[in-house]
């Protein structure tokens, strides 16, 4: 392959690569099925095979593209990707790898060895270890951009919401990622059985309707996400599919105006939950079926006829939607406006801190409805007061009754007389899976107090899959694992370029995390007291400055709301970094207070909460009227703890380091002091 594409022999990694890729996906004359065929099941495509070492043209991304540079890229074919079906291109200027999907090849300049970069600098690393890749995207991958269609399928909404939440939606199941690999795979029937369901709706609905697409419009398209759910235990209890428009390929203006997505925050659910133990209130669960063609479309909006559903005699016809589909960046924005014209019709009120949480209160009984785009918990006083809310929103929407709450956003929930404990064992034990080549050994702590992250300053390591790493790690911390935060909010910082060192520390959170898989987070009845506890660091991140907040809330005993986070501001002291974060940790206080009077099923008026801070030099501050630093950015935190105080929202209270429950926030702890933390926190084990 390289002598007869004259490529240079530092790309023979690369052709041996591609020549394993190919061979087994031939067939010989002794075994006359491929080896791809059977180890997978099914037959391979060979439709996208090319040439090794032709000329191919890549979309230059929109993130580089300027107006006045050139919209394609010259590059090299030398294999393919190994988690995607994307083909691995040698960019002949930069000498670069990327991974794209739509490409164009020169069949006139296969011999192309007069362009290919040689130098030295530019020598290609072997490709990262095989493992699952997020949903698959449609436009160029390079090192340091992901770009706006790699979170295309990942997380609806803005651009700044994806941005943010992308990590928190990595794929970590082996699904089929096209029509054509779930048809041909061995859960074929089962596949088309969703598929089949997911139609039933969208034409029930009456979603689309045939048309002749009008002169100067162009359709956008559409492709299948495929997805199995899980029961708590492990096993398989739905296999979905859903028909997604590819709403990348939408323009501002024309297609759509506005977009947001419905999603509680989780610390949201966390206190209503916590709540419910308290007060043994009753919680229940309901998923809207096919929530997002839910919505009426303003905009005129035309599709382009799916593939396996084409109708014949009418193939130049395309779907113009009537109502809503996944994947339209308006989606979750028409499909909200529906559910909340919905439920204040029936007398449900917004809570002022979380949009997406309503409450009813009549003299019989309090309802609290929690949206999370199309997962929907209902909390009552009386069961009474749930039926009569369950029975309301399924004569409006294709609901399915799920009952007292088992599952809520792969959160396991489990009731046990007066506490409720939450836990992500299966989605850790997931993770572990994942990235087992890595050879992940136990530990009794989530972070090395002797290590010193750095910047790397040589060539990124697997870095989309360190990110996919971090990212699912992330989830669990969001979630329902307060005590890697510190450690995952530290190894976040390093996804651009993660290095060696990066990766041990990953390896040693996933370690703990494989020693502590079990444990989960615990609310009583016990102790109905809200508490929070503020903490920082002071520089740890010696290449700006900067230090590090943390702080955590405490309510019946288990954690609600926590954050470990990078501040963005350099101080001049202890006391203006411990200030910092305590503004952070109030600001949080008024949001919980704000979220609790609202339902109205604390008492009324709230006392103030707590606010433990184990820097006197802060706490002689806070209470001083005037603020004489010189950092204006402080002097306004002071303003703001200080309104906190006087409008009754916090009380600072002294505590000693030893008893702070935010120093796990700031900084890696020894065995026994993370032991105990996590105590308090409410984690233990099963």
């Amino acid at each position: 392959m390289l002598n007869q594409s004259g490529q240079p022999n530092n790309l023979w990694g690369e052709a041996l690569l591609t020549a394993c890729y190919v061979h087994n996906r031939i067939t010989s004359r002794v075994i006359p099925t491929s080896p791809y065929e059977l180890w997978k099941g099914r037959k391979p495509n060979l439709d996208y095979l090319k040439v090794w070492g032709c000329v191919a043209y890549y979309r230059t991304p929109d993130p580089k593209r300027t107006k006045l540079g050139a919209r394609a890229n010259k590059s090299i074919f030398i294999g393919y990707a190994q988690n995607s079906k994307a083909y691995r291109l040698l960019d002949i200027d930069s000498g670069g790898v990327v991974e794209f999907f739509e490409d164009k090849f020169s069949k006139d300049e296969e011999n192309s060895s007069h362009t290919t970069p040689t130098s030295t600098s530019r020598e290609i690393l072997p490709p990262p270890p095989i493992v699952e890749e997020p949903r698959r995207s449609t436009r160029a991958r390079i090192e340091k951009t992901f770009g706006d269609d790699f979170y295309s399928y990942l997380v609806e909404g803005t651009q700044k919401k994806v941005t943010r939440e992308v990590i928190f939606s990595i794929n970590l199941d082996d699904d089929p990622k096209t029509f054509t690999e779930a048809m041909t795979s061995r859960d074929a029937p089962l596949w088309k059985e969703a598929i089949n369901d997911e139609m039933d709706s969208i034409m029930g609905n009456g979603t689309w309707e045939l048309a002749e697409l009008p002169k100067g419009r162009r359709p956008i398209g559409s492709q299948w996400i495929f997805k199995k759910k899980y029961h708590p235990d492990g096993s398989i209890s739905a296999y979905k599919a859903r028909l997604v428009a590819k709403g990348y390929r939408q323009r501002e203006g024309i297609d759509y105006f506005e977009t947001y997505a419905p999603v509680a925050r989780i610390s949201s659910i966390r206190t209503l939950i916590a709540i419910s133990a308290l007060k043994g209130l009753y919680i229940h669960q309901m998923d809207v079926k096919t929530a997002f063609l839910n919505g009426y479309l303003k905009e005129e909006i035309y599709l382009e006829q799916l593939e396996g559903f084409v109708i014949p005699g009418q193939e130049n016809k395309v779907c113009r939607l009537v109502k809503s589909l996944y994947g339209l960046k308006q989606a979750p924005k028409q499909w909200h406006e529906r559910f909340d014209t919905t439920v204040t019709a029936f007398g449900f009120q917004h809570n002022s801190a979380d949009r997406w949480i309503y409450s009813k209160h009549t003299s019989d009984y309090i309802v609290v409805i929690c949206l999370y785009v199309d997962d929907i918990l209902i909390i009552g006083t009386h069961l009474e007061g749930i039926l009569e809310t369950k029975k309301y929103i399924s004569s409006n929407f294709k609901m399915k009754d799920l009952g007292e709450v088992d599952t809520i956003l792969g959160i396991k929930v489990k009731r046990t007389g007066g506490q409720i404990s939450l836990s992500q064992s299966h989605y850790i034990e997931k993770i572990l899976t994942k990235f087992q080549h890595l050879n992940i050994k136990e530990f009794n702590t989530p972070f090395d107090s002797s290590v010193k992250l750095k910047v790397n300053s040589g060539r990124a390591v697997a870095q989309l899959e360190y990110a996919s790493a971090v990212g699912s790690m992330m989830y669990a911390t969001h979630c329902t694992r307060p005590d890697i935060a510190f450690a995952v909010s530290k190894l976040s910082q390093y996804t651009v370029n993660p290095g060696t060192e990066h990766w041990k520390a990953v390896g040693r959170v996933l370690g703990y995390l494989k020693r502590t898989s079990t444990f989960e987070l615990t609310d009583s009845s016990s102790n109905g007291i809200l508490e929070g506890y503020s903490d920082a660091s002071w520089i740890d991140h010696t290449s700006d400055s900067k230090s590090t907040s943390g702080w955590i809330y405490t309510l019946v005993g288990g954690a609600i709301s926590w954050a470990s986070k990078k501040q963005t501001c350099i101080a001049h002291s202890t006391m203006e970094v411990e200030l910092i974060a305590l503004a952070a940790a109030g600001k949080e206080a008024e949001w919980i207070r704000d979220l609790l009077m609202d339902i109205r099923l604390c008492d009324i008026p709230m006392p103030s909460i707590p606010m433990y801070c184990d820097s006197e030099a802060t706490l002689s501050k806070v209470y001083n009227a005037v603020y004489n630093g010189k950092s204006r950015h402080v002097g306004l935190r002071h303003n703001f703890v200080r309104q906190l105080i006087e409008s009754g929202t916090i009380k600072v209270v002294y505590v000693k380091t030893s008893r702070n429950l935010a120093d796990p926030f700031t900084k890696p702890l020894t065995r026994d002091l993370v032991t105990s933390t996590t105590r308090v926190m409410g984690l233990k084990p099963q």
